[in-house]
């Protein structure tokens, strides 16, 4: 495996006759970037000889890209922990990640993170990066997690994001009966004035959206199914208690702890374009066993 990230084009009529500092500005690689490429060791090769960004192009050309070597994160030890993944190429990683997993180290937490994680899996085959975890997902929240195993990779996923090109569904367990079987909450988040980890709906927040259909109806809860429109922290919790259904087992915004002790929530679908290919990738996780557990006994 290589230990730098490179991409590699072939130029065509339509690209050529242009310099290659516009042709990779197409390909979404800044100023920044090629500041990095220029003075921390990477290279732009043209039928691999060294070239400056003022090379003008040529059909049948390849254009090659070898991007720095990355310092893997900064006080993040890696650790042997296993991923559950769901898939994996040069450029990015799909994971289940379980309940009770942070998405990066804490004060609370220094240890066991999904980052952590990462860097220890980097390590055993053999890639020089960073935890560039595009999607995040609250310690106690399990499914599906996005990353990039690249700078370059998460600005691209990460512009997607922004652009709501990433769709996550989500499945949760709210308390009571809803009485819609669909709707859309719009209300705005903000943090709770006291606090430095709670959230609340309140009219100086951030605009939040959060669109929901009932799966199922049992006797002590509702299997709801969610997309988010924006990405405010807490969001499904706080929109959810704020319709009067609490998460199960989310003591924090009013959930009762009887049936699970975590919020039951659980990231079931991710959905994007694949920032090279353009093919449509589409994965998804199963509801985690204490949360299939409380269906089964629903029954």
């Amino acid at each position: 495996m290589k230990p730098n990230f490179e991409l590699q084009w072939k130029i065509n009529e339509q690209q050529a006759g242009r310099m290659i500092k516009e042709f990779l500005k197409e390909k979404e690689i800044s100023r920044i970037a090629l500041t990095d490429i220029k003075f921390r060791g990477g290279k732009i090769l043209v039928n691999n000889t060294e070239v400056n960004v003022r090379h003008v192009l040529k059909v049948g050309e390849i254009v090659t890209v070898i991007f720095p070597l990355e310092n893997p994160s900064e006080g993040v030890v890696g650790e042997k922990i296993k991923l559950e993944i769901l898939f994996e190429d040069p450029y990015l990683l799909v994971v289940n990640k379980p309940a009770g997993m942070s998405t990066i180290p804490s004060r609370e937490h220094p240890t066991g993170s999904l980052a952590n994680a990462l860097v220890g899996y980097y390590e055993k085959i053999g890639i020089r990066a960073t935890s560039h975890i595009v999607t995040r997902l609250d310690r106690d929240t399990s499914g599906i997690v996005l990353i990039a195993k690249h700078r370059h990779v998460h600005h691209l996923l990460s512009k997607q994001q922004q652009n709501g090109d990433v769709k996550r569904t989500y499945e949760a367990f709210a308390e009571g009966s809803v009485k819609l079987k669909m709707g859309m909450i719009e209300e705005p988040i903000g943090r709770k004035l006291d606090s430095i980890i709670e959230r609340e709906v309140r009219s100086d927040g951030q605009c939040a959206c959060t669109q929901y259909k009932v799966l199922k109806w049992y006797k002590e809860f509702t299997h709801v199914e969610l997309e988010l429109k924006t990405g405010r922290t807490h969001q499904i919790r706080v929109h959810m208690s704020y319709i009067g259904h609490p998460l199960l087992g989310d003591d924090l915004y009013g959930g009762n702890l009887l049936l699970i002790e975590r919020q039951a929530l659980h990231c079931r679908r991710i959905r994007f374009l694949h920032p090279f290919s353009g093919m449509d990738m589409n994965f998804t996780a199963p509801l985690p066993l204490d949360m299939d557990e409380i269906i089964k006994a629903a029954l």
